[in-house]
């Protein structure tokens, strides 16, 4: 089965954090959280964080004109079920990130933002995240790893689309890659790619930013 090609916008939110900082700050516990708080980039995930953290951390981002997802796979002590996406809208998060379709698809009716996390590791996984995605329609895909981006087709990308490439994001460069490929962001916990604004951003070269492999992923085989 070889899904449609999206064509969901870019929530005017995310479009306008982007702008500047094409960088979703991943950030895992507490610890980096001073370091976001100073940052330009204004989109951050919070993973690691239990259910006692939240409604502190949260509230103190949104004051600071962050948009805040929580990763709700990741967040020690929160179900995974509606009573959790309710907890964190009421928290004041603006969306909520998870593997798990049942979630997203319960999200969007809540006004919450949606990030689906999609794991790329073969055609055949390729294949059923995309029925998935065209199933839940989140605001965003968050694609695993990076470099996987590279070797799907167009038509793969723009069903995956928008997407949002996390994993081995290590330099700017990488970054560039990823926007040349079509990502409307990446996600990293690298706290120095947080301040590099689009126009720091190197040239991606050539017509392949990133290796690819002979045969792209999402290819009839």
């Amino acid at each position: 089965m070889n899904p449609s090609p999206r064509s969901r916008p870019l929530d005017a939110r995310l479009a306008t954090a982007f702008a500047e900082v094409p960088v979703v700050a991943s950030i895992v516990g507490a610890q980096p959280l001073r370091q976001f708080l100073t940052a330009p980039a204004k989109v951050c995930i919070l993973a690691s964080f239990s259910v006692g953290q939240l409604p502190q951390v949260v509230p103190a981002l949104r004051k600071a004109g962050k948009t805040v997802f929580v990763n709700v796979d990741s967040s020690p002590g929160l179900a995974q079920d509606r009573g959790a996406l309710d907890f964190i809208k009421e928290m004041g998060a603006s969306g909520v990130v998870s593997t798990r379709l049942a979630l997203i698809e319960k999200g969007r009716p809540l006004g919450l933002l949606t990030a689906q996390k999609v794991f790329v590791t073969d055609r055949s996984n390729l294949r059923r995240s995309m029925d998935a995605i065209s199933r839940g329609m989140p605001d965003l895909v968050e694609v695993m790893p990076a470099p996987i981006v590279a070797r799907m087709t167009p038509q793969a990308r723009r069903a995956m689309s928008p997407t949002v490439a996390a994993g081995f994001v290590e330099t700017p460069a990488d970054v560039a890659a990823a926007l040349a490929l079509g990502s409307v962001a990446v996600a990293t916990s690298d706290h120095r790619l947080w301040r590099v604004s689009r126009e720091e951003l190197p040239r991606a070269t050539a017509d392949r930013p990133l290796e690819q492999a002979d045969r792209p992923l999402g290819q009839q085989e």
